[in-house]
């Protein structure tokens, strides 16, 4: 079967091509092993000269990368320019700091030496998903080649053409032939590469169901698994918070590729004094949005990235208005061939309703009214989810310790919207995964941290 890219903006055909037969996808995964056996071996000083090459070779096709996304997944043309300049950045980051956080780690014992090690496991599988096509597959890969590993990709089926340009990226930029390698394959092939004997270890991002088949394929394996999965994350705004500035890190949040991000702010929880006035100023912003071809360097939102995924987001909207929540703003889909899907604000949202249980992947605001600080901790954790979360507050202190402690989530910003950085952890609990990406405790992840012990 030929896996077809589409332009979501205009449901047009971009490209087919032929899918990797079983055959095929074998060949790669022995090819790729055979790259992994030299390069695990290869200098340090070369896997990070590699990578500060890569970040070049990002740079100089940024404009490319960014039309290739709009016209794959219909990301407005400015996010993607920020996106791939924030991939060279990661593989800047662990160009500088791979070699701190593999370093050994002497501990002393009774023995004459004894140390950590952390050396390369092998072949790491990377099941990615369309909405960040190119950040999504860099912050796996930079660290995982920078530990000395080898990667295959099998990227989601509506950007082949970003899973295939990361691979040209990688060859252009001196890492080893097939040391990474992109697969064209179905998710009906994911078990077959799962199951190679070469293939140590996985990382999916995507959603939760695919994440559990994954983590029970790699579990009957005993195969390590790392999962960055969905979220609903809640943003509390509290009585005292700088409404304004909330409203536009909420709105700038919640429309980010055009709403299509797992740490995008979803659920907005607004203690009641302030309620209305926090609704009328993300009311405003979010009007203020302009929808429209995403090749345009003037659009906010572009459009969903399938018709499909568009669709299902409306009928979650259309089930919480049936079940008593007001929209304010948007909830309509736009005449045409198109997947386009405009800024929806919903308020008086109440458990029972998709937009209060459920992650709405799209351009749609919720908006919770909580009684008091309490009550509005206890709306933000009654969920599945547990990917990010966000307080606004002018209390610096109370701030922090309902970040730190009350709200439960794998982070948790105070007075600024939820972001990955190639400098810290990033993942989720709850059935938003498990593991982590980036930062020092990204790069052990796929690793062997291996005990020498010297008599």
């Amino acid at each position: 079967m030929p896996i077809t890219s589409i332009n979501p903006a205009t449901g047009q055909p971009i490209q087919s091509y032929t899918e990797h037969s079983p055959q095929q996808v074998q060949e790669k995964i022995e090819q790729t092993q055979e790259a992994w056996k030299a390069w695990r071996l290869t200098p340090m000083a070369t896997r990070t000269e590699r990578l500060r090459q890569l970040a070049t070779v990002l740079r100089n096709r940024k404009k490319q990368l960014a039309e290739l996304m709009a016209m794959e997944m219909g990301k407005p043309l400015q996010q993607g320019l920020a996106e791939v300049e924030k991939c060279a950045r990661c593989c800047e980051y662990y160009a500088e700091h791979a070699a701190i956080h593999l370093q050994d780690q002497l501990i002393p014992t009774e023995a004459s030496k004894s140390y950590v090690s952390f050396q390369p496991l092998g072949i790491v599988l990377a099941i990615m998903p369309w909405n960040f096509p190119f950040w999504q597959v860099i912050r796996f890969l930079a660290p995982a080649l920078a530990a000395g590993n080898a990667a295959l990709l099998k990227h989601a089926s509506n950007v082949p053409g970003c899973a295939i340009a990361i691979e040209e990226m990688v060859i252009e930029a001196g890492f080893p032939q097939q040391l990474f390698q992109t697969l064209l394959i179905s998710s009906k092939q994911v078990n077959a590469v799962l199951e190679h004997p070469h293939v140590m270890a996985a990382t999916l991002t995507g959603s939760s169901p695919a994440g559990k088949q994954v983590a029970q394929k790699a579990g009957s394996l005993l195969k390590k698994v790392v999962l960055e999965l969905g979220g609903s994350d809640p943003y509390i705004i509290l009585a005292d918070a700088d409404l304004e500035a909330a409203a536009e890190a909420s709105v700038n949040s919640r429309l980010i590729n055009s709403g299509q991000s797992c740490i995008a702010a979803k659920r907005f929880i607004v203690e009641a004094p302030i309620a209305e006035a926090f609704t009328q100023l993300m009311l405003q912003k979010m009007k203020a949005k302009k929808m429209g071809d995403p090749l345009d360097e003037t659009t906010d939102i572009g459009p969903q990235a399938r018709a499909d995924l568009r669709d299902e987001l409306h009928e979650q909207v259309k089930h919480s208005i049936e079940k008593g929540a007001v929209c304010l703003l948007g909830g309509q889909i736009p005449e045409g061939n198109h997947a386009f899907y405009p800024a929806t604000l919903l308020t008086n949202v109440q458990p029972g309703m998709p937009a209060y249980e459920e992650e709405l992947f799209g351009p749609v605001a919720a908006v919770i009214k909580a009684k008091d600080e309490a009550d509005a901790i206890l709306i933000a954790n009654d969920t599945e989810f547990g990917l990010g979360s966000a307080i606004f507050t002018r209390d610096l202190a109370k701030g922090e310790r309902i970040a730190r402690n009350e709200l439960q989530s794998g982070s948790s910003f105070v007075n600024q919207l939820v972001q990955s950085d190639s400098r810290l952890p990033f993942g989720g609990i709850k059935t938003s995964g498990f593991g982590r990406e980036l930062g020092m405790f990204g790069i052990h992840e796929f690793v062997n941290i291996k005990t020498i012990s010297i008599k």
